[in-house]
């Protein structure tokens, strides 16, 4: 999945993931969300985690101010540029939400958004 965000269209940088092994909410709808993003120019990435809160890399990335832009579905979404972390950690994030049912990585520093 990565592989294929690095490579396909600069208007899909960033995919959703959900756990079909976590509970839905009454409205039918996941109680969650991980977003995963690369940025294949600097083989960087991004990930978030929602639940009943918004969180996002603590990041030792880029110490530049301001945000940076991934693509969903031609949608951007912003982070802090900050948050960007190497690609395989990334790649750690998604096995370990992944393996774990869903759970937030604890591969990753997280803070909230």
């Amino acid at each position: 999945m990565l592989d294929r965000l690095a490579t396909g269209e600069k208007s899909e940088t960033m995919a959703t993931l959900y756990s079909k092994q976590r509970e839905v909410l009454p409205s039918g709808f996941p109680d969650h969300e991980f977003l995963v993003g690369v940025d294949r120019e600097r083989k960087v990435g991004i990930v978030s985690f929602v639940d009943d809160r918004n969180y996002f890399p603590a990041g030792k990335g880029r110490e530049v101010a301001g945000e940076v832009e991934y693509y969903f579905t031609g949608n951007s979404r912003e982070f802090p540029a900050d948050a960007e972390i190497p690609l395989p950690l990334v790649r750690d994030a998604v096995v370990e939400f992944l393996l774990t049912g869903g759970k937030r990585p604890q591969c990753i520093e997280w803070r909230e958004e």
